[in-house]
């Protein structure tokens, strides 16, 4: 039987536990924190025992914000966090982060949300709207910032409403506000509802959006352990593998952590797991993933995020580049890379 590259790379991380074990290596305890939302690999790596397997011992700290996953990660409390533009935030608090990799571009998944009957019909429309919700200081602020600019509409001017996605379909059905941003899995249940999304993050921003999922660690933390990068994404490829075979896999860690109904979770699935940015093209200095281009890719979306959030007056100033660039670590990525390469 055929070998291939895949299932060598399977069975060689299968062997880490029994490798370390012969070298008395004991598996590395890590504090992980996120927000409750779609952590797809995260999840299935959990039901699956990947971790473990590669040679980590996890306590999970679940967030409903970033306000107090930011007070964690200030305090020293986690070791490994995986969020959005909350990790910018914490680089502009100047709290210690370095972030190691991509989880999943969120823009996929965010749109824009008006009921079926809205005279908002595309993002040239978005004046006509009474009432626009919007979470502050989220990535639907700054997709309403850049949808402003599209449409050549003062934002300022926009009536807007601080209304997280959870519960924008409350707001729309009782007409608190007659059109929002939803990121996933919101979204995709309030289109499945009837609600109609006017256009997606992708069509009116820039760089493909500006909504990044990714991974950091504590440097302190990392300088103490310099293989937790790579052992992170063994096992975020051990889960990728796994879904790949079996989505029905990702479909239910979902469910089960979000409640949500099947049809919502396999639309949410597709529409943004399927299109995550891969490992090569974070390594990529062309690539709008990459985390080797200095001022570009990852440092040019957060930039451009965070300048966004400055100019809807979510923050006192922007954050500057140098301190983006200094935040990204790209070496696990690229070990991970060659080594995937080399087999």
């Amino acid at each position: 039987m055929k070998v291939t590259k895949p299932l060598r790379r399977a069975a060689a991380l299968a062997l880490l536990p029994a490798w370390a074990a012969a070298q008395g290596t004991a598996p590395l305890e890590i504090n992980y924190g996120y927000p409750t939302v779609d952590h797809v690999n995260v999840y299935v790596a959990q039901d699956l025992g990947l971790f473990e397997k590669a040679g980590l011992k996890p306590n999970f700290f679940t967030f409903q914000s970033g306000a107090p996953l930011l007070a964690a990660l200030k305090s020293e409390s986690l070791d490994v966090v995986t969020a959005g533009l909350g990790l910018a935030f914490a680089l502009g608090q100047k709290i210690p982060l370095t972030i190691l990799y991509w989880n999943s571009n969120d823009a996929l998944g965010e749109g824009l949300v008006v009921e079926a009957k809205s005279a908002v019909r595309s993002v040239q429309d978005i004046a006509k709207a009474q009432k626009v919700g919007a979470a502050t200081g989220t990535c639907a602020q700054v997709a309403l910032v850049e949808m402003a600019k599209k449409a050549g509409v003062d934002y300022a001017k926009l009536n807007v409403v601080n209304i997280p996605a959870p519960l924008l379909r409350n707001a729309l059905a009782s007409g608190s506000v007659d059109a929002g941003i939803a990121w996933a899995p919101y979204s995709v249940a309030l289109e499945a509802e009837g609600y109609r999304v006017v256009a997606w993050d992708p069509e009116y921003t820039p760089m493909g959006g500006l909504c990044p999922r990714m991974t950091g660690v504590r440097p302190e933390f990392l300088k103490r352990h310099p293989d937790v990068g790579q052992k992170l994404l063994q096992v975020d490829a051990m889960a990728a593998e796994a879904v790949a075979k079996n989505p029905q896999l990702a479909v239910d860690a979902i469910v089960k952590r979000l409640g949500l109904p099947v049809p919502v979770a396999k639309a949410t699935l597709e529409r943004m797991y399927q299109k995550r940015p891969t490992y090569a093209q974070q390594v990529d200095p062309a690539s709008p993933y990459s985390l080797t281009a200095k001022g570009g890719g990852l440092a040019q979306v957060l930039f451009l995020s965070m300048q966004a959030l400055h100019e809807a007056g979510a923050i006192p100033q922007p954050l500057p580049m140098a301190a983006i660039d200094a935040a990204l670590d790209p070496s696990a990525l690229k070990a991970h890379v060659a080594a995937a390469r080399a087999k």
